[in-house]
């Protein structure tokens, strides 16, 4: 049995977000990147920022030492010829001389809680795989011995993106990212107005100790992660994958921890679908991909397991096609006795598969010759009937309509005329007496097909399932949009700016979701119109 969730401390959330708004205090603009490190510390994360020089990166990483108590901080500034014993301390002399390779390590990366490494993907070779270690082991090899170290979150800077596979491993060590660009124009005045350091310690009751780390750690594992959630991880996956961004299998088991961590903090036992705006500081390979997660996450955001508007609405298209085929589906119609019936001529049912027919050649029906007509205009002769037609069906072959047309002969007033001028033509040509007819097999007379009771019971129970559910999503639809402003508001690691295009996205998929409800309503409709077979006597 799975182990029950312990309540997080009635005053986490509230501790939390007064320490992080101390922690921002006196900063312009730099809401998300310390958020992001205080919640990256939270769940045992790294952060990696991106930006040019002078943008206050090495600052979110001194804020967050004020963060914790006691914690040593280190920060260190990489170039290309930077050496090991830069960050993992010098040789020991007293260990060379007994045979040992050994480095001091106090006040040095192996030593600190909270680390700023600017530059970052300057590391070389010689650095590179010691790093590695530390920042995903939380261990150091010191010699012969692999030695644990307290790093609590490592803070990475850089200039630029890495270049080069070497750094690959390097990059995805740091699940948290985020790109820090200079101030906005409208938060320029705020930026002039700063005067000294700002910035004050929190107060020591609110700083986080090791013990409240591993408790919200312990604690944040047995939050539960849903199925909507699910869904929705596996979606992005799908679509990353499409989108060519790389994400290893690593690192999705990495987002899971830090959503639990997000919602834990926010006192809550199993994770939201709004924890879920993290995302997209953690799948960007290239700045302008986090753009284009958040865009995919805010059409998406209020969708459920199995019951998103897309997903809905692909089985209500297979829904309505499975209604036009039984529509559109005929069989041959019977009589009461159960007799096949075909279609004469005249259009009425008929138990004689064979019966007397309009002949053709090809897919033009055949007509018998006006009585008396002539192939010649009788004001070429003056005597005798030149090019009388003396046999009206022509031998059998009878005439198309095209072929009447040049015919010549007299109407009822006794006057030539052509019979492609006769105004009477059109119905010469309706009376079956002047059609060239010949026995053929009738067609069957069709009927809509008539469906099996067991057929449309299962449909329209289906349809009953389907509705029920689409109502469901729907209140807990209603309820998401009730709730968003306060939920977003109060969350610890979203920003505020995010209930508008939220709000946005809700709406629209609860307009989704009513057309849906009304498209199953017809579709409910249809198949009860159906014919039905007649149940046995």
């Amino acid at each position: 049995m799975a182990e029950a969730l312990k309540k997080p401390p009635p005053d986490l959330a509230a501790r939390l977000k007064a320490l992080r708004d101390g922690l921002l205090t006196g900063l312009v603009e730099r809401d998300v990147p310390v958020r992001l490190a205080l919640l990256a510390a939270l769940a045992g994360e790294h952060l990696l920022l991106i930006g040019p020089p002078g943008t206050a990166k090495s600052l979110v990483a001194r804020r967050l030492h004020q963060a914790f108590h006691p914690a040593t901080y280190f920060e260190r500034l990489l170039t290309r010829f930077s050496v090991p014993e830069e960050l993992f301390g010098p040789l020991s002399i007293k260990g060379l001389e007994e045979d040992r390779y050994e480095r001091l390590t106090e006040a040095y990366l192996p030593r600190a809680s909270i680390a700023f490494l600017d530059e970052i993907f300057k590391a070389n070779s010689a650095i590179l795989n010691a790093l590695l270690t530390l920042l995903n082991e939380r261990e150091f090899d010191n010699g012969a011995r692999r030695e644990p170290t307290p790093l609590v979150c490592a803070v990475g800077a850089s200039n630029e993106l890495p270049e080069g596979e070497e750094l690959d491993a390097l990059f995805d060590r740091f699940l948290l990212r985020c790109h820090v660009g200079p101030v906005s124009k409208d938060g320029f005045p705020a930026l002039l107005g700063l005067r000294g350091n700002v910035g004050a310690e929190p107060p020591q009751q609110l700083r986080l100790s090791d013990a409240d780390l591993a408790e919200v750690r312990e604690m944040a594992a047995l939050v539960d992660v849903p199925d909507d959630v699910v869904a929705l991880l596996a979606d992005l996956r799908d679509w990353c994958m499409a989108e060519g961004i790389q994400v290893s299998d690593r690192r999705w088991r990495k987002v899971v921890k830090l959503l639990q961590t997000a919602a834990l903090t926010n006192g809550r036992d199993r994770v939201s679908i709004w924890d879920c705006w993290l995302l997209q500081h953690c799948l960007w390979n290239e700045p302008e991909q986090r753009a284009k997660v958040n865009d995919w996450y805010s059409a998406r955001a209020g969708a459920s397991a199995a019951m998103d508007p897309s997903r809905l609405t692909r089985i209500v298209v297979s829904w309505e096609g499975q209604l036009k085929r039984d529509q559109d589906s005929r069989s041959q119609a019977h009589d009461a006795e159960g007799n096949l019936l075909f279609k004469d001529s005249d259009g009425k049912p008929t138990t004689a598969k064979g019966g007397q027919g309009q002949a053709r050649r090809g897919k033009s029906p055949l007509f018998l010759a006006p009585p008396k007509a002539q192939t010649e205009s009788p004001h070429s002769y003056t005597y005798g009937d030149k090019g009388r037609i003396q046999d009206r069906t022509r031998a059998g072959k009878g005439f198309t309509r095209a072929e009447l047309g040049p015919l010549w002969f007299q109407d009822a007033s006794q006057d030539w005329t052509q019979f492609e001028d006769w105004s009477k033509r059109d119905a010469y040509l309706a009376n079956k007496a002047n059609w060239l007819m010949e026995e053929m097999d009738l067609p069957p007379l069709m009927e809509p097909t008539r469906q099996k009771a067991a057929h449309l019971d299962a449909c329209l129970k289906e349809l009953t399932a389907l509705r029920s559910q689409v109502e469901t999503y729907k209140a807990q639809l209603l309820a998401h949009i009730a709730s968003l402003d306060a939920d977003i508001r109060a969350h610890l690691w979203v920003t505020d700016d995010f209930a508008e295009p939220a709000a946005r996205s809700l709406g629209g998929t609860r307009r989704e979701v009513e057309t849906l409800l009304g498209r199953l309503d017809k579709l409910r409709q249809g198949f009860e119109m159906l014919p039905r077979e007649e149940a046995p006597r």
